[in-house]
């Protein structure tokens, strides 16, 4: 199972190609780097998937009634612009430029780990989902976390 934590600033090449810093690669799981889908978030970034993971995701999704239309418009907008991406030889991976545009990828972008995924953010846009108000976070830390 793979295991993401943490922030890094990490760059785009021109060619829209990112490499994944090696303790990212390290905690993807064994033959993952064949195996990795890309998609975009439900904030303005982009979201990294170990493929087991993913396929958890996807099982619940397909799940949902096709008679259904408001799952129908559900599926069709998670499944919309989801790639597959490989790892290069040098550890990168080429993201497209249309999910660049999605994000509002340039040249700097932060990596963020969330357990089984990663997000990639464009760093301004990544502050203003951070929460800035440390009472603000106590209190969710409290809600989501304090036994019962």
């Amino acid at each position: 199972m793979a295991f993401f934590t943490s922030e890094y600033d990490c760059k785009l090449d021109v060619k829209g190609r990112l490499a994944l810093p090696s303790k990212v690669r390290a905690a993807l799981p064994d033959n993952a780097s064949e195996e990795l889908v890309l998609r975009r978030g439900f904030e303005p970034c982009l979201v990294l998937y170990p493929m087991l993971e993913y396929k958890k995701i996807y099982a619940k999704i397909k799940g949902l009634s096709e008679f259904s239309e408001e799952y129908r418009r559900f599926q069709r907008t998670f499944f919309r612009g989801n790639v597959d991406v490989e790892l290069d030889g040098a550890g990168r991976i080429n993201i497209p430029k249309k999910m660049m545009e999605y994000a509002g990828l340039e040249k700097e972008v932060v990596l963020v780990g969330l357990g089984n995924r990663i997000e990639i953010w464009n760093p301004d846009q990544y502050e203003e989902y951070l929460i800035q108000d440390a009472s603000e976070y106590s209190k969710m830390a409290e809600k989501f976390l304090a036994d019962e």
